[in-house]
């Protein structure tokens, strides 16, 4: 018997089990204000009211429906009020630019924008039928209460559940449209690797529109967890919460990660969380001392996975099993330095001008209106990565550069092409380089290296050009004024050549 996958499975069940327990823990002073705390019988009520009210907008099965907004409970049930009932859900990065959003709603068709308070900004100049500010135009906007919303007549998990965007090779971001199977797998299997179960309290460091919360929204929300809303992150609040509401559980890229170590340190008495608390980091290589700092001084599992949004994201996962148990700690993190081994249902292999490559059944359907880059990226029935890496011979991926020379910034995907294109339209640059360099606190720190036209232009007004065009973790750290740039016999760029004085041992 063939019975579809759907997003709408996971709370589903958890309102069926659980409808009474604690499901969400709003942010107390969230601008709008946030909701509080929701039962999963009331975060189901608000995802079939959210369903009815695009029903009354005439947002058809397959319409989309674009959220810009920090972590918040109004955001997690968007998860389910919009792909439930066959809509497709368009999470953004609410710390874009104006004009970046502009291109994402556009690109992508949502006929429904719902914006943060905080981004309220951007709605004006958009064309759309309908734009709401979440929490302030609730009544007519968000929620229908007291009517049962349409069914999805024939619920098909190869529908598309979400339309994510990240940064790539090209200045414009593609739009990864991934399907209710992929999410569902993703989420099913992120969760037996991780062993989340109805007893974890996660907490959401990581951003809900970064590759859809990793899929936790969906598998902590299935399996009856609690969720912590956390709109913002800082290292002494990640640990108050993690005191206050038993933490057990989080997503980090590893700049998150530092800034809890940073606040350890000006920590009053023991770190909460202690034997207690398994986070998992990606984003960015990992240094290894701060993997054995997260052991020793936080007490703290770490997991690393690898992934990407294509991915949905899992590729590969790196937990310590039983046979680490007596190594050092500083041997222990070496080990899980390592992007680790594939996921169940995931195939690797490195190809061999050393790209990685991956199938599984949880990679993305397409990008959204774009078959050419469709085709290269899925040549062969593979997955083309864009990283370069290989399997050592316990069977461990290790990545060792990013082919696509996408950088990744505090978790973040910068296009190195979308910054230089910014810097060359300053007049007094000549040619521009974009790199990512290792960076304790950033994971990678976005530099350039910039060759002007001699008119006296210095670092600070170029970074601040940047700042008025960019989203602020894109706009460059660092500016380098220099003479040349190596380039190849044809005039392309060298960019290994300029990251080889920045690389450092244990940076990956």
């Amino acid at each position: 018997m063939y019975y579809p996958l759907t997003v709408r499975d996971f709370l589903d069940r958890a309102a069926h089990v659980f409808p009474d327990r604690a499901a969400v823990i709003d942010e107390p002073d969230q601008p709008g204000p946030g909701l509080g705390t929701l039962t999963y019988r009331e975060l189901a009520a608000l995802a079939r009211a959210q369903a009815a009210r695009l029903d009354q907008l005439g947002v058809p099965v397959g319409g989309r429906v674009a959220v810009i907004s920090q972590n918040s409970a109004r955001l997690l049930t968007s998860f389910f009020g919009v792909s439930g009932w066959g809509r497709a859900l368009v999470p953004v990065n609410f710390r874009l630019t104006a004009e970046e959003i502009g291109y994402i709603v556009r690109h992508s068709g949502a006929s429904v924008v719902y914006a943060d308070p905080s981004r309220a900004d951007v709605l004006d100049a958009l064309d759309v039928p309908h734009r709401f500010v979440l929490g302030e135009d609730e009544d007519e906007g968000l929620f229908r209460h007291g009517v049962a919303p349409r069914d999805w007549d024939r619920p098909d998990e190869g529908a598309t559940a979400t339309v994510n965007y990240t940064s790539g090779t090209t200045a414009r971001p593609k739009g990864v449209r991934l399907t209710h199977r992929a999410l569902w797998l993703n989420a099913t299997v992120f969760g037996l690797h991780a062993t989340i179960g109805d007893r974890d309290v996660y907490l959401h460091t990581l951003p809900m529109f970064h590759a859809n919360g990793w899929g936790m929204p969906y598998v902590v929300t299935g399996v009856g967890g609690r969720h912590v809303v956390l709109r913002q992150v800082d290292g002494a609040e990640i640990l108050r919460r993690v005191e206050e509401h038993g933490v057990t559980l989080m997503c980090a890229a590893p700049a998150v990660l530092n800034s809890v170590l940073d606040a350890a340190a000006r920590w009053d008495g023991e770190i909460p969380g202690r034997d207690r608390v398994r986070v998992v980091c990606a984003g960015a290589p990992p240094p290894t001392r701060m993997i054995e700092r997260v052991l020793e001084e936080l007490g703290w599992e770490f997991v690393q996975i690898y992934g990407l949004t294509e991915t949905s994201p899992l590729v590969t996962v790196n937990r310590a099993p039983a046979e680490w148990d007596g190594l050092e700690v500083a041997e222990r993190a070496r080990r899980l330095g390592r992007a680790g081994v594939p996921a169940l249902g995931v195939r690797v292999r490195v190809d061999a001008d050393g790209e990685v490559l991956t199938a599984s059944n949880h990679n993305l359907e397409d990008y959204w209106d774009q078959p050419e880059e469709t085709a290269k990226a899925q040549a062969g029935g593979w997955f083309h990565t864009g990283d370069g890496g290989h399997l050592d011979d316990e069977g461990h991926l290790v990545i060792s550069d990013r082919k696509k020379d996408v950088i990744i910034s505090g978790g973040e995907n910068v296009s190195s092409i979308e910054v230089e294109d910014v810097l060359m339209a300053h007049p007094a640059v000549r040619e521009a380089a974009v790199i990512g360099i290792p960076d304790d606190k950033w994971g990678e720190m976005v530099m350039a290296l910039v060759v002007t036209d001699g008119s006296g232009v210095g670092a600070a007004e170029l970074i601040a050009h940047c700042r008025t065009r960019l989203a602020g973790f894109k706009t460059p750290k660092r500016v380098d004024l220099v003479e040349s740039l190596p380039r190849t016999a044809t005039g392309k760029l060298q960019k290994f050549r300029l990251r080889e004085p920045f690389r450092t041992d244990g940076a990956g």
